[in-house]
């Protein structure tokens, strides 16, 4: 039987400034069994001739696979089951017409689902991911990205920079490798991993918008904030993901989401990896936060501070950060550094934002040494401080030490001057938002409420606060009506 053949050519035309265009010449041959065999020949392309063109090379443009592929399989699912108190009314409408008192019924449970993400840091099973993801987690599974599922534990968290570091028993786990944020540059290419609204495995791209943003969303009056800003999509149950480079290393835990709406419209922002690896490592060893004290009040020298401060300070350079105060017998005061000093590095690392030096004391932990360039007047000078704990000692705490923050599960504010008058007390820390499952929600505690002592210990500036390491037994304060209470706590 006479085979019957038939050719098919196709030509794309790419129009540019100059006739640039490439040619495809594909030959198809039907044979009478049905089998198509295809032959394809290219045309190498023309030269660019506009001089506004630039020429295409291979392998100086990203190419983001190798990192989306490696990286998506250490990135997990966690869903967070926790257990919510609700109170319950027992109404009747007989007795509520006649305006007879009816008694409340005890409080019922629920639980409460929510997810986020988490990344794999070692083979054996732990986990990075936000604090505020598993904070109030009754129980914690973990869906892999091989469709695995296993129950999980916390480790430690840590409210200051909402990290936390959970485990889950496996063995011969996918891995992400921690990169380095600190040589992250503007514009450069990153991958935010996660499981957004449910959706595991998702993978989005963008570059890096901006390094060391402030936001002051972390609900803790220890923050330390120093996000990575990018404007991959991130959306809810992001949180907990990772942030990866194009080598597919880990740069970032996504946390915050900038947007009217709480859902993505243009940028993203992610604890940045320096942070992360400190946190985690101490969690790992510690079962807390190994945090390192310098024992300063600072501003950071800006426009507004040359603005309003430059005639009394003397400086009109914007950069750098002015002590405002030294803490007696702190790291800074024993290393010779003053109030009115400008702090312009440490460790060499200039001091060019807000968040500066709360994100270099943050890599250390208390006993190390730092060295600090302060500019004085007209001269420049160097010191070594050695960095202490919360509790004013050069020396790592003891596992179990209390975190006074989370404990008592509140924000606060140094009362000030006014409000210390009408209450006729000498200092305090008003309560400005309290927390569920804190000892302060236990009590039933007012936000206004001014805490002057802890543990028969006077508190009146966050510092104060800070350095309670001990178990809380008893509060004292005032009312918002001047009316004094008093809290034992018993366990």
């Amino acid at each position: 039987m006479k085979r019957s053949t038939f050719t098919i050519i196709a030509t794309a035309i790419v129009a540019a400034v100059g006739g640039s265009f490439i040619t495809s010449w594909v030959s198809a041959k039907y044979f009478a069994d049905n089998k198509i065999e295809y032959i394809e020949q290219t045309v190498e392309r023309t030269p660019a001739l506009g001089a506004q063109f630039t020429s295409y090379q291979q392998g100086s443009y990203p190419d983001l696979t190798y990192a989306a592929e490696n990286a998506v399989r250490a990135v997990v699912n966690i869903e967070v089951i926790s257990e919510i108190e609700i109170p319950q009314h027992m109404h009747h409408p007989f007795f509520e017409f006649f305006g007879i008192p009816q008694e409340q019924g005890g409080p019922r449970r629920r639980e409460q689902r929510s997810g986020g993400s988490g990344v794999i840091i070692s083979t054996d099973g732990y986990i990075v991911t936000n604090n505020h993801v598993v904070e109030n987690a009754t129980k914690l599974r973990v869906k892999l990205n091989d469709g695995r599922t296993f129950d999980a534990r916390t480790i430690g968290r840590d409210p200051a920079t909402d990290v936390a570091l959970i485990k889950i028993e496996a063995t011969e786990l996918p891995t992400l490798a921690f990169g380095s944020s600190d040589a992250l540059r503007l514009g450069e290419w990153v991958l935010a991993i996660g499981s957004p609204f449910d959706l595991q495995s998702t993978i989005t791209a963008g570059i890096v918008s901006a390094k060391a943003r402030q936001l002051d969303v972390i609900p803790d009056n220890f923050r330390i904030e120093s996000f990575i800003q990018t404007d991959a999509a991130v959306n809810p149950g992001n949180s907990g993901g990772a942030l990866v480079n194009v080598h597919g290393e880990l740069v970032g835990i996504n946390t915050v989401i900038k947007s009217s709406t709480g859902s993505y419209i243009g940028y993203s922002f992610a604890v940045p990896e320096s942070i992360v690896r400190k946190v985690v490592n101490d969690l790992k060893e510690y079962g807390i936060v190994q945090r390192a004290m310098l024992g300063i009040s600072y501003r950071y020298i800006d426009q507004d501070f040359i603005d309003n401060m430059s005639e009394e300070t003397g400086i009109k350079e914007v950069g750098g950060a002015y002590v405002a105060s030294v803490v007696e017998n702190g790291a800074a005061s024993e290393a010779g550094i003053r109030k009115g000093d400008v702090i312009i590095a440490i460790d060499n690392v200039k001091i060019d934002s807000p968040t500066a030096i709360n994100e270099q004391i943050g890599k250390h932990r208390p006993n190390d040494v730092i060295k600090i360039t302060v500019k004085r007047g007209g001269d420049v000078k160097h010191f070594e401080a050695t960095l202490r704990n919360k509790a004013g000692k050069a020396e790592l705490l003891a596992r179990g030490t209390i975190d006074i923050s989370e404990v008592l599960g509140g924000q606060f504010v140094e009362a000030d001057e006014k409000l210390c008058r009408r209450l006729d007390i000498r200092g305090g820390l008003k309560v400005v938002s309290i927390k569920q499952g804190g000892l302060l929600a236990k009590a039933r505690v007012k936000e206004g409420f001014v805490i002057t002592h802890i543990n028969d210990r006077m508190v009146r500036t966050l510092s104060e606060l800070n350095a309670i390491t001990d178990k809380v037994r008893t509060i004292d304060g005032v009312n918002p009506d001047g009316r004094s209470a008093s809290y034992v706590v018993i366990e």
